[in-house]
C-alpha cells in the first residue's frame, strides 16, 4: 500500500528548489518507449511467416494499436488529470509492458488473437496513457515555454523507433542465428520473437520507472524566476482563463483544432506508411529496375525518423517565438506547397525527392510537439491533458485515413513493385487538398468564450490539487 500511495498526487509536489529541468528527461523516459510502436515494421515479415497470415492480418495489429492510443487518452484523460502524471505513467507503463507479454505468449502459442489483445489492444491503452501523461505538467512547469518542454518529450516519441530499430535487430539476431539483421528480407523464428517481445516488456517497464519517480508537480503558485504571468495577456490567442474538458469539446475552437490535426497528420503519415516503396518507385527506369536499392531505402526510412524528431523539437520550440497559429498555416501552407513539387518535381533528382519528403516529414511531427501549446493558449492549463486525450482521437482517424487515401490510389495504379512517380501523382495532389481543408481550419479558430471559462477560485483549486 506504500508504494501505491506513493504515486498519488499530493506525494508528488516537488520540495523547494526542485529543478524544473528535471521534468523533461521523465517524460523523455516514456515517451521513447512507447515510440517503439513506429517500429513494428522491423519484425513485421517475421510475424507473417510465423503466423502464416497476410501482411494485412498482421498489419491490424498496429492499427488496433494506435485506435487504442486515441480512445484511451479521450476517455482517460479526465482520470490522468485527476491522478496526477506519476500514477497515469505507472499505468501506462503497466499496460505497455503486459501489452508485450502477452503478445509473446500469443507467438508462443501461435494464437493471433492473443497479440492482437496484447500489443494492440492493451499495449494501445499504454500508449495512450503515456502519451499524455506528462504534458500537463510539463506545461505548468514550463508555462514561458510551453512549446520547447512539449517538444523535448514528445520528441521522444519520434525517436523512439530509432533505437527500437536497431536493438530489435540486433536482439533478434542474438536469439537466432539464422536471422540477419542486414539482409532486408531475413526472418526470425518464432523462439526468436517470442524472446524479443519478452525482453521488450521487461525493458521498457523498467526504463519507464525511471520517469515515474522522477516526475514531479509544481507546488502551488511556483512560476519560473523572472516570469512575469501578465505577459501571456500581451499575446493575441493565448487566454489566462481555464476551461474545462467539458466545455472544450462544445467550442467551435476545439473542433477546428480537430481538423487541423486530423489534416497534418493524414498528410505526414500518408509519406511515413509508404516510405520505402516509394523512394525506389520513383526513381525506376524503363525496364522496371529502381536506381535505389534496398538498403538505399531503408536508410531513407531512418532519414525520415531523424526529420520527424528534429521537426518536433525544433517547430515547436519556434511556436514559443512567433505563436502557435503561425506556426501551423507554416506545417499546412508550405506543407501545400512542398507536396506539389514533390508530385511535379520529385522524381527528377533523389536528394530533392530527400529533401521534400523530410521537410514535410518535420511537419508532421512538429503538429504532434505543438499542439498541446496551442490547446493550452487556448483552454488554459487547468484540464489541458484532459482536452488533449479527446483531441488525439484526430490521430486515430488520420492513421486510418491516410494509409487508405495512399493505398486506394496506388491500387489502382498497378501492382507493387510496377508503380513509377506518375502513380504516386493522384495520392499528393490530394494530400494537398487535404492540407488546404486544414488551412482553412486553423484562419478560423478564435478564442473561447468568456461564458465557457471556469471560475478563477476552482481553476485554481484544481490546479494546485
Amino acid at each position: 500500500m506504500a508504494l501505491l500511495s506513493a504515486l498519488d498526487r499530493e506525494h508528488t509536489i516537488a520540495p523547494e528548489g526542485y529543478s524544473r529541468w528535471l521534468i523533461p528527461p521523465a517524460a523523455l523516459a516514456v515517451h521513447l518507449c512507447i515510440g517503439q510502436a513506429y517500429a513494428t515494421s522491423v519484425y513485421k515479415n517475421s510475424l507473417v511467416q510465423h503466423f502464416g497470415a497476410s501482411q494485412t492480418a498482421i498489419g491490424v495489429v498496429f492499427s488496433i494499436a494506435i485506435v487504442m492510443l486515441g480512445l484511451s487518452a479521450a476517455v482517460g484523460g479526465t482520470w490522468v488529470e485527476r491522478s496526477g502524471p506519476r500514477k497515469a505513467m505507472f499505468v501506462s507503463a503497466s499496460f505497455w509492458a503486459t501489452g508485450f507479454l502477452v503478445g509473446a505468449l500469443g507467438i508462443a502459442t501461435s494464437q493471433l488473437w492473443l497479440l492482437y489483445l496484447g500489443y494492440g489492444v492493451l499495449g494501445g491503452i499504454g500508449l495512450g496513457i503515456g502519451y499524455i501523461s506528462p504534458v500537463s505538467t510539463l506545461i505548468k512547469w514550463f508555462p514561458d515555454r510551453p512549446g520547447l518542454a512539449t517538444g523535448l518529450a514528445i520528441m521522444g516519441f519520434g525517436g523512439g523507433a530509432m533505437i527500437a530499430g536497431p536493438a530489435s535487430r540486433q536482439l533478434l539476431s542474438f536469439y537466432d542465428d539464422g536471422y540477419n539483421p542486414a539482409v532486408a528480407t531475413s526472418v526470425a523464428d518464432g523462439d526468436a520473437l517470442t524472446a524479443l517481445f519478452l525482453t521488450l516488456g521487461i525493458a521498457y517497464f523498467v526504463i519507464m520507472m525511471f520517469g515515474v519517480f522522477n516526475i514531479r508537480v509544481p507546488r502551488p503558485g511556483w512560476r519560473p524566476d523572472g516570469w512575469d504571468p501578465s505577459a501571456v495577456r500581451e499575446k493575441p490567442l493565448v487566454t489566462t482563463a481555464d476551461v474545462s474538458a467539458a466545455n472544450a469539446i462544445r467550442t467551435r475552437s476545439f473542433w477546428l483544432l480537430w481538423v487541423v490535426l486530423f489534416c497534418n497528420v493524414t498528410a505526414g503519415i500518408g509519406i511515413l506508411e509508404q516510405a520505402s516503396p516509394m523512394i525506389q518507385d520513383f526513381f525506376r527506369e524503363p525496364g522496371g529496375v529502381s536506381t535505389v536499392a534496398v538498403s538505399a531505402a531503408a536508410g531513407f526510412v531512418g532519414l525520415l525518423s531523424l526529420f520527424n524528431m528534429a521537426g518536433r523539437f525544433v517547430w515547436s520550440s519556434t511556436s514559443d517565438l512567433i505563436g502557435r497559429k503561425p506556426i501551423y498555416m507554416v506545417y499546412l501552407g508550405v506543407g501545400m506547397v512542398l507536396y506539389a513539387a514533390l508530385a511535379i518535381a520529385g522524381h527528377l533528382a533523389t536528394a530533392l525527392f530527400v529533401l521534400l519528403a523530410g521537410v514535410i516529414l518535420s511537419f508532421y511531427g512538429g503538429g504532434f510537439a505543438t499542439v498541446p501549446a496551442y490547446l493550452r493558449d487556448l483552454f488554459g492549463t487547468y484540464q489541458v491533458g484532459a482536452i488533449h486525450g479527446r483531441l488525439l482521437t484526430a490521430w486515430s482517424a488520420a492513421g486510418v485515413a491516410g494509409p487508405l487515401i495512399i493505398n486506394g490510389f496506388l491500387d489502382a495504379q498497378g501492382k507493387p513493385g510496377t508503380l513509377t512517380a506518375d502513380a504516386y501523382r493522384p495520392a499528393l495532389f490530394t494530400m494537398v487538398g487535404v492540407l488546404a481543408v486544414g488551412f482553412v481550419a486553423n484562419l478560423l479558430i478564435r478564442p473561447v468564450p468568456e461564458h465557457l471559462h471556469e471560475p478563477a477560485e476552482q481553476s485554481r483549486k484544481e490546479v494546485a490539487a
